[in-house]
């Protein structure tokens, strides 16, 4: 059965008053920032009840929250611009707005079940249609709310990766929840100082070898229950502490790797190194102790590798000491990292079929934003790209708990033993 989404509104948001930038100022962006690989869009969805809360027009209200939220973070009003004399890109603060689109669903959320996978909407219909006459990655926000017939809605949100990180993203839409909420100013000031962020000197290397790859989703949820246990069983084994990420990380990488070997191919035999790559928050470690409110690009990648016979025929504890022993190198190598330490850069990310990456998005902030219809009951990432096998970590549709794990990381031979692993360890209490 499809549901119609018809777009009632389209237009730019500029800041609702003056703000600090300098009439053709341009902000000139961080070495992080500055990575090719981070000039990319960042899709998501956003999915609120709306039952309870202040009346009005979800669109409307968001709409002029925006407004007042671009005055603080006027960069996301403004445009990329790339200098003809160095090709550096920076931000020009343009005050020329977000585009902004409004719509409607002729269903109620119940009836999508809020979006949960599959979803009973495509995606492309509740993200906003780019703005007419600008490239989509030079413009920093884009944004539609779409309002559902049951008084629900869902805000579809598409950022550029380049002018901020995970946290940077939800500490900017809280402000414009703040707003929302009547707040006279956002609970958390911006802090630009892109400045701040180590630039150390690098080799020159050609860019990243992109090998397109046919990679197939599966998203499986697993239960608190089977996380806690495994947390358990780390603990009585090496009496040290896990997080909920480490499990997740740690299962789906096995899973992962035992599905390479299992199902024939490259990985079937020897011991081939494969390596899983996640992104950790570094502004306690970089930012000198004024990380609070920054919002730009402030992580460091964390590989780990092993041999794939070591990964898959362990037992998942040992996944995860592997995945502990390398957040433990973080502040070593974050130095190292800053005054120029390795050959290679971290940042230069090898993007082949033997690498995993994980984003972990339970604790960027957009499970906290309330516009003042309450929280969101689903948050939707789409992280996905044609070249990077990806795992994707949130939350399960509200009342369900646990963590949902979201991927995009195997090839169709792969897939059958891919879902049996994952599904063996949702359904019970693990290794």
């Amino acid at each position: 059965m499809g549901f119609m989404v018809t777009r009632t509104s389209r237009s730019l948001v500029a800041p609702s008053s003056p703000t600090a930038a300098p009439a053709g100022e341009t902000l000139p962006l961080s070495a992080l920032d500055r990575v090719p690989g981070l000039r990319h869009l960042v899709l998501s969805l956003h999915v609120f009840d709306g039952a309870d809360g202040k009346a009005g027009s979800p669109a409307r209200v968001v709409r002029e929250a925006l407004g007042k939220a671009l005055v603080d973070y006027y960069p996301f009003a403004g445009r990329f611009v790339t200098e003809e004399d160095t090709g550096e890109t920076r931000v020009a603060c343009t005050g020329e707005g977000a585009w902004f689109v409004e719509a409607t669903a002729a269903c109620t959320l119940e009836d999508v079940k809020h979006l949960d996978h599959p979803m009973a909407i495509p995606k492309e219909e509740l993200l906003p249609e780019p703005a007419p006459d600008v490239p989509p990655l030079d413009m920093p926000l884009m944004v539609q709310v779409t309002e559902f017939s049951c008084g629900g809605f869902v805000v579809g949100l598409i950022s550029v990766h380049t002018i901020a990180d995970g946290l940077g993203a939800g500490q900017f839409i809280n402000a414009v929840a703040d707003y929302a909420r009547g707040l006279p100013k956002p609970r958390v000031s911006p802090v630009w100082a892109r400045d701040l962020v180590p630039d150390p000197p690098r080799m020159p290397a050609p860019p990243p070898k992109l090998e397109l790859l046919d990679l197939h989703g599966l998203t499986v949820d697993f239960s608190p229950d089977h996380i806690a246990k495994t947390k358990a069983d780390f603990f009585a084994s090496t009496g040290q502490r896990c997080s909920a990420f480490d499990v997740c990380v740690a299962k789906t990488w096995q899973s992962r790797t035992r599905a390479l070997r299992l199902a024939g191919g490259a990985f079937a035999d020897g011991d081939s190194p494969v390596h899983v790559c996640f992104f950790a928050n570094t502004r306690h470690l970089m930012l000198a102790g004024t990380g609070a409110g920054f919002y730009g690009n402030c992580f460091y990648p964390v590989t780990v590798t092993c041999g794939s016979r070591e990964v898959a025929a362990g037992e998942v504890l040992d996944v995860v000491r592997a995945v502990r022993n390398a957040k433990a190198k973080l502040a070593g190598d974050v130095a190292r990292w800053a005054v120029g330490g390795f050959a290679q850069d971290p940042y230069e990310l090898r993007f082949t079929y033997d690498s995993l990456f994980v984003s972990d998005w339970t604790r960027l902030g957009f499970l906290e934003a309330d516009y003042g219809w309450g929280p969101p009951a689903h948050v939707v990432p789409f992280s996905y790209h044609p070249f990077m096998a990806v795992a994707v970590i949130g939350a399960p549709p509200a009342p369900k708990v646990g963590a949902r794990v979201m991927t995009m990381c195997v090839e169709e031979a792969h897939l059958p033993e891919f879902r049996e692993q994952m599904n063996a360890f949702a359904s019970s209490a693990g290794k």
